[in-house]
């Protein structure tokens, strides 16, 4: 598989573990190996475990403000090896972006903090904090640090004819609290003040994973990350298939309801998916009944509701989530997936009714 490739837009099954299967991963940091300063279950053994069977390791992230040693030694600390080499970040993405649009050298203005300095000085260019400098590019991405007085240093330049480069245009930034400002928020008011649209990098942009393939010299990528909309539309964009994991932001419900351009090709609880086989669905008749089936587990879509076939509706009746195993999860969302395009092909708009659903680790 390349990533000039399109993979299909339901799910996959490998006999092999995908470790194997595939020779370089391309992971995502918070929700799949770490949460926030909390660990996240198998990711480590499994993470370690995947290298050892010599698949290559690109951790790909959204997060522009650490510089690629701050990111190794965050993994350190969750038990999970890597080097420098094999980090990049959406800071990364943009400074190399960045050569494509301006001269080598060319003094760029920082909307952000040692992530995007380093990013930059190490593709050559120069760094500022300052407007007055006269810079030919703004690049901005999230940091604490970024405040009113750097904004509006950005909107100054842009508005000289700076070109202006975002790093990812994520609204939000997970943190143990909830939500906050993500970099795409503080971008929005950077153009709101300067009517300008950004050139931005990151996911979902497919380029990041491109340019982090390149790095990391793989012929079969996968791409593995929580996160629908950012994570596995850019996979899927870059035409390189996806596993999921349940570990950070997007559930089983996002996963089940997913429209066809987030759809992940693999579904696992965590990172023990990296080093196991995945069960093939196949499509089933019984009763003259038709079932999608994955492992021992089948599912079908019934009058706009899911049905397990050992299990029956799949509801709740209190308003609580529905707990079903993990191959009952893949049934469940393969045949979900296919009743979602055919009700699409007809040209209908008919959504599933679905309780919210907890997939109980192996």
């Amino acid at each position: 598989m390349t990533p000039s490739q399109q993979t299909p837009a339901t799910l996959l099954g490998s006999e092999r573990s995908l470790c194997t299967e595939y020779d370089v991963a391309l992971l995502d940091l918070d929700g799949v190996c770490f949460a926030g300063e909390a660990r996240v279950p198998h990711a480590a053994d499994n993470v370690n475990a995947a290298r050892a069977a010599g698949m290559r390791l690109s951790f790909v992230t959204n997060n522009a403000s650490r510089a690629p040693q701050t990111v190794v030694d965050k993994l350190a600390a969750n038990d999970i090896i890597a080097e420098t080499t094999e980090i990049f970040s959406a800071a990364m993405d943009a400074a190399a972006m960045l050569t494509e649009h301006i001269e080598p050298g060319s003094t760029v203005l920082v909307v952000g903090g040692d992530g995007v300095r380093q990013a930059l000085l190490d593709e050559g260019f120069q760094v500022t904090g300052s407007a007055q400098d006269g810079p030919v590019a703004v690049v901005q991405g999230w940091d604490p640090a970024v405040d009113w007085a750097l904004l509006s240093e950005g909107v100054y330049a842009i508005n000289a004819g700076a070109l202006h480069v975002a790093t990812n245009l994520d609204a939000t930034l997970p943190t143990e609290r909830g939500f906050a400002l993500g970099n795409g928020s503080l971008v929005a008011a950077v153009v709101n003040a300067s009517g300008k649209e950004p050139l931005a990098g990151g996911k979902p942009f497919p380029g990041i994973y491109t340019r982090a393939l390149k790095r990391a010299g793989g012929t079969r990528p996968l791409a593995v990350g929580d996160r629908l909309n950012t994570d596995h539309v850019g996979a899927r964009a870059a035409g390189i298939p996806g596993l999921h994991v349940l570990t950070g932001v997007s559930d089983a419900r996002d996963v089940i309801t997913a429209a066809a351009t987030e759809r992940p090709s693999f579904l696992h609880t965590d990172l023990r998916g990296l080093t196991e086989p995945h069960p093939e669905p196949v499509r089933v008749e019984q009763g003259g009944q038709q079932w999608w089936q994955v492992g021992g587990r089948r599912a079908r879509v019934v009058d706009s509701g899911l049905e397990l076939q050992d299990g029956g509706a799949v509801t709740s009746r209190d308003g609580g989530p529905t707990s079903i195993d993990l191959d009952s999860y893949r049934a469940l969302a393969v045949a979900a997936w296919d009743w979602a395009d055919a009700q699409e092909a007809r040209g209908r708009a008919t959504a599933l009714d679905l309780p919210d659903i907890e997939v109980a680790a192996p």
